[in-house]
C-alpha cells in the first residue's frame, strides 16, 4: 500500500519508518513544512495529489506534565485541529484505511485500573493534561462517526500506553518521564551529585512501552486491519512505580546516589494501566523488557546527545 505517515519526524514516526524497511509498503513521510496539518486546505490538496491508500496519524504536540500545564491552549487547539483536518480530508478524498494514534490519557482520572477501551468519556479527565486528552478523544470519536456513516471506511484508533525509546526527546522541559530521568540521572552521575529529586512520593504507577514495539504493532495492525477492534489499547498490561523506574535507570546508567522526594510537585494520575485483554485476543504482545529498553534508549542518548 501507499501509506501517508503524519508525524514522521517524531519518536513514533521515526520508529515506524525504521521498521518499515522490513516491509513492502511505500511510505509518504512529509515534514511539517511540506504538509502543514494545521492548514485544512493544504491537507486536502496533498491527499488529492498523492492519493494514499492509508493514513497513519502519528503527528501531535506532545510533552510531559510540565509542558501540558504550561501550554494547555496549544495542546488542545493544535492537536484537535490536526486531527480534524487529516480525518475529514482523508474521508473526503476516499482514503479507505486510517490508523489514528491516540493516548491512554483520554481515560477518566478516577477509573478503576486496568483501563478498558469502553471507558472513554465515562468520567472526569486528569486536569494536568486535559487539553491533550480532549483533542485525542475528538479524533477517536470522529473515526467512529466516519465508520458509522460509511461502513466501507476502516478508520480505527490505537491507544498506546506511555512510550519511550530511540529518537526520543531528552529536553527536561518537553520530554516524557523516562528520557527526562535518563538525562537527569546521567548528568547527576557525571557531576557526582549525591542526591536526586523525585517528584511526589514516587508511588504513582506508570506503564511505559518501548516505541519500537509500538512500531512493530503498527505493521501487525496493517496486516490484520479488518479484524482489528475499532478502538484498541496497545501496551504491556503491567506497570511500575516512578521509584522503580528511577531505580532501573540508575542501575543502567551506573548512578549510585540517593533519591529524595519533592512532595510539593504534581504527580498526575496515581495509576494509568491499560487493559490488554482485547490486544491479546487480537494476537499481539510486546517483546522488549524494561531493562533492555532503557539500555537501548540510554545508548541512543549517549550517541545522539552527548559528546563523550
Amino acid at each position: 500500500m501507499k501509506i501517508l505517515l503524519t508525524g514522521a519526524n517524531g519518536m513514533v514516526g521515526k520508529n515506524i519508518l525504521d521498521v518499515a524497511q522490513k516491509h513492502q509498503h511505500e511510505f509518504l513521510s512529509p515534514s511539517s513544512i511540506e504538509l502543514n496539518l494545521l492548514d485544512g486546505i493544504a491537507v486536502q490538496k496533498y491527499l488529492k495529489i498523492h492519493k494514499p491508500d492509508m493514513v497513519i496519524h502519528a503527528a501531535g504536540i506532545v510533552g510531559g506534565i510540565q509542558a501540558n500545564i504550561a501550554q494547555p491552549v496549544k495542546f488542545l487547539v493544535d492537536n484537535m485541529q490536526m486531527g480534524l483536518n487529516i480525518l475529514t480530508a482523508a474521508n473526503n478524498a476516499g482514503v479507505g484505511h486510517f490508523l489514528n494514534l491516540s493516548s491512554s490519557c483520554m481515560y477518566p482520572r478516577g477509573a478503576i485500573n486496568p483501563l478498558s477501551e469502553d471507558l472513554i468519556l465515562k468520567g472526569e479527565l486528569e486536569p494536568t493534561n486535559e487539553g491533550y486528552a480532549l483533542a485525542k478523544i475528538t479524533s477517536t470519536r470522529l473515526c467512529e462517526y466516519i465508520c458509522k456513516e460509511n461502513p466501507e471506511r476502516l478508520y480505527k484508533t490505537i491507544i498506546p500506553c506511555n512510550l519511550y525509546g530511540r529518537f526520543d526527546k531528552f529536553d527536561p522541559n518537553h520530554s516524557h518521564m523516562i528520557p527526562a530521568v535518563i538525562r537527569k540521572v546521567d548528568e547527576a552521575k557525571k557531576s557526582q551529585q549525591p542526591e536526586l529529586d523525585i517528584w511526589g512520593d514516587g508511588e504513582a504507577r506508570r506503564e511505559f512501552m518501548y516505541a519500537e514495539d509500538l512500531a512493530e504493532f503498527v505493521f501487525y495492525a496493517i496486516d490484520n486491519f479488518s479484524t482489528m477492534p475499532q478502538n484498541l489499547n496497545v501496551g504491556l498490561g503491567t506497570d511500575f512505580t516512578i521509584n522503580e523506574y528511577y531505580q532501573a535507570i540508575a542501575g543502567v546508567v551506573g548512578y549510585t546516589g540517593k533519591f529524595k522526594h519533592d512532595l510539593s510537585k504534581p504527580v498526575g494520575m496515581k495509576q494509568k494501566l491499560i487493559d490488554d485483554a482485547r490486544l491479546k485476543e487480537f494476537g499481539w504482545s510486546f517483546k522488549t523488557s524494561l531493562d533492555a529498553g532503557i539500555k537501548q534508549t540510554y545508548e541512543f542518548y549517549l550517541s545522539e546527545y552527548c559528546n563523550d
